[in-house]
């Protein structure tokens, strides 16, 4: 493949819902434009992007996959993401490098969820949209149907490009609504032919629609439309690019990816009129390292090299491969770049071009392509590669919080080898998390979804020979007591020579403030216990709200105070006083009504207002207390308190709830007295758990 200039280069993310043919779509593609002789098939797992064998187990995508091929005098980088929503980490990187969106839509089907989000991902962006109506050789294809969901769901900027022709319930061609002509595909080629007569007021209305979208671009051409002058070709394909690029047009266009019908038009379209980096992006808004002010670069290849890598892909045998793409300047193999996040020169020997698994390697790669770089030493996701007097540091990738936690251990009791794994995998997904859960100690996964979490699983064993369970996190409950009350902890012992002896009257009373374990005071009177005792008190009660007498779980909120004692010249001790004091602090705890406590979240669920009812149901259910609605997004926040207990699967749950239209945050905000009956439950697992 030779060197293409900025302008020359199309970078496509393909989105859309899963199932509705995305993969096969990029098949499709790459045997059109000749680099591949035959179509691969998902269900054969011998496609070109679905490569992993975890997307080959599962007959879906999971990873982004880039695919280059040429069309007409330009480079198309097709970014081929996962439908499924636990891999959205996947497409947020895809779209952050793009130029242009591909939403792909199934003729059968129509607008789905995960339409509605590929939409929305391309609008945060900002990036231009074409989409295709893919499917449409089967029977229950619609396209008037999709094209009307289409209009209701985003708007007047819908602008069907294509009306299929369908002769005997079967797709043989399409009208093109632009330049008024007809098309059939016969023996695997499109010929031109007549407009049928009997798609006349169908295709005038589409065309309508193509000539209002048109007359909003330009003021003289809206005078035109008003004075019902005709356009001439070259006005509609202007306006039309000049929408595009600024978002006020969303072209459709239709076809089937199975048998390749419609796919030499789509590459066209993409290339006619979706934007180069240098149309879409004419300056890029990036920090400058030294001032950390905002400060623009010029997309262009004399310009000096900014760089931006935006995903890693980990291989426990060839190591780290990361992907980047060219901003500005040259990128060359063979030399040294300044990583501006790490502060430190990496050393570039060779570069490549990926299609799906393979490396092609270049010499050299313009502004606006997208590239990879093998072994880097210090490199991650997100960081910037530049020039040292020119360090410049671009926007970070905004990751989805990863709200589904579980437990995970290796069932062989391989700590470290579940570590170094779980690092290794860090490096290339960035929606998981882990952490060590302070006080019950268990390493918690957090990822966007079950199926995530999931696939993280399937990974460790493939690629690092490593079998883990995942389990339910524990609840880190906390213990305290309700009232005052005044108890003696007295230790004595006599065995020959020197004994023990401590001895301690303790007050014990809520201290009001749960984030604390304790508060000590002490109010003796008269020396009855020396000063030197006293850290001894304190470090008794410093061990022992370690653990309650309900079920063992941590104490909070307790206030002790030293009010009265006594001592023995020669047997008493630190050592005494300090068992002295325990004795007391389990005396006192049985007296002053101890409880357990629970973590309470604070949640706030987003939702399309048909779902207000199900979710505020589902969190009455969940102990969830409803603190207030207001209306959002052309939807509803809802704004509870909910147990964390209840919340540990609640991703999947609300998911379920909504169709995926869902999402919500949480975070912790305080400890809570448990019912009565939940407390007795968790005293008899606790017990069970010992046992």
């Amino acid at each position: 493949m030779k060197n293409y200039m900025t302008e020359q280069i199309r970078n496509i993310v393909l989105m859309g819902h899963s199932g509705a043919g995305k993969t096969t779509l990029t098949e499709a593609m790459l045997q059109v434009a000749g680099i591949t002789k035959r179509r691969g098939k998902i269900e054969e797992g011998n496609t070109v992007s679905d490569y992993d064998p975890e997307e080959i187990r599962r007959h879906a995508s999971i990873n982004t996959s880039i695919l280059p091929l040429e069309w007409e005098e330009a480079k198309l980088n097709i970014l081929d993401t996962p439908g499924y929503f636990d891999f959205v980490g996947e497409v947020k990187q895809a779209v952050q490098v793009a130029d242009g969106a591909l939403i792909v839509v199934s003729g059968k089907s129509g607008v789905e969820v995960g339409t509605e989000k590929a939409w929305e991902y391309a609008e945060e962006m900002n990036l231009s949209k074409m989409i295709f109506v893919n499917g449409m050789d089967e029977e229950t294809a619609n396209m008037g149907k999709v094209l009307e969901q289409l209009k209701n769901k985003f708007g007047k900027s819908i602008a069907p490009f294509q009306v299929p022709i369908r002769e005997n319930e079967k797709f043989v061609g399409f009208v093109n609504v632009v330049k008024m002509e007809g098309r059939r595909y016969v023996d695997g080629k499109v010929i031109t032919c007549d407009v049928p007569e009997h798609m006349s007021d169908e295709v005038a209305v589409v065309r309508n629609m193509i000539l209002e979208a048109v007359a909003e671009t330009d003021e003289e051409l809206l005078e035109k439309y008003f004075n019902e002058e005709p356009f001439t070709l070259e006005e509609i394909q202007d306006a039309l690019r000049k929408g595009i690029l600024d978002g006020s047009i969303v072209p459709v266009l239709c076809g089937s990816a199975i048998y390749n019908k419609g796919i030499q038009v789509l590459l066209h379209s993409l290339v006619k009129y979706m934007p180069s980096l240098k149309d879409h992006q004419p300056t890029m808004v990036v920090e400058d390292i030294t001032t950390h002010e905002p400060h623009q670069i010029r997309c262009d290849s004399s310009e000096p090299l900014t760089a931006f890598v935006f995903k890693t892909i980990v291989d426990p045998y060839v190591g780290r491969l990361s992907l980047f793409k060219v901003y500005s300047g040259v990128f060359k193999a063979d030399s040294n770049v300044y990583n501006a996040n790490k502060d430190c020169m990496e050393r570039v020997s060779q570069i490549y071009m990926l299609r799906g698994k393979e490396q092609i390697p270049v010499s050299q790669l313009q502004a606006g392509d997208i590239g990879a770089i093998a072994k880097l030493q210090e490199t991650g996701t997100g960081d910037t590669l530049c020039v040292k007097n020119r360090a410049v540091l671009f926007p970070a990738i905004v990751f989805p919080e990863s709200l589904m936690t579980m437990a995970i251990m290796p069932k062989k009791g391989d700590e470290d080898k579940l570590s170094t794994g779980l690092q290794r995998l860090l490096e290339e997904d960035l929606t998981m998390r882990i952490l060590i859960d302070p006080d019950t100690k268990e390493s918690l996964l957090s990822g966007i979804g079950e199926q995530h979490l999931d696939v993280i699983v399937n990974k460790l064993k493939a690629k690092f020979k490593l079998e883990v369970e995942l389990m339910p996190p524990k609840v880190p409950y906390r213990e305290t007591i309700k009232k005052k009350v005044k108890v003696q902890g007295k230790h004595k012992k006599q065995s020959g020579g020197h004994g023990q002896y401590g001895d301690v009257h303790m007050e014990f009373e809520p201290s009001g403030d749960l984030e604390k374990p304790y508060v000590f005071e002490e109010k003796i009177f008269g020396g009855a216990v020396p000063k030197q005792y006293f850290p001894a008190v304190e470090k008794g009660i410093q061990e022992s709200v370690r653990s309650g007498i309900l079920a063992g779980y941590p104490v909070v909120g307790l206030k002790a105070t030293l009010v009265d004692g006594s001592y023995h010249p020669v047997d008493s001790s630190e050592m005494a006083f300090k068992i002295a004091t325990s004795l007391a602090f389990k005396e006192g705890m049985k007296k002053a009504n101890p409880v357990i406590l629970e973590p309470i979240a604070a949640v706030t669920v987003m939702i399309p207002d048909e779902y207000l009812g199900d979710i505020i149901g589902d969190l009455n259910k969940r102990r969830g207390r409803i603190l207030g609605m207001h209306p959002k997004n052309n939807g509803q926040e809802v704004v509870a308190e909910v147990p964390l207990a209840e919340m540990f699967k609640y991703a999947t749950d609300l998911r379920s709830m909504t169709q995926g239209r869902g999402s919500y945050t949480l975070k912790f905000e305080r400890y809570e007295k448990v019912p009565s009956d939940i407390q007795l439950k968790v005293i008899e697992a606790k017990k069970q758990e010992v046992s």
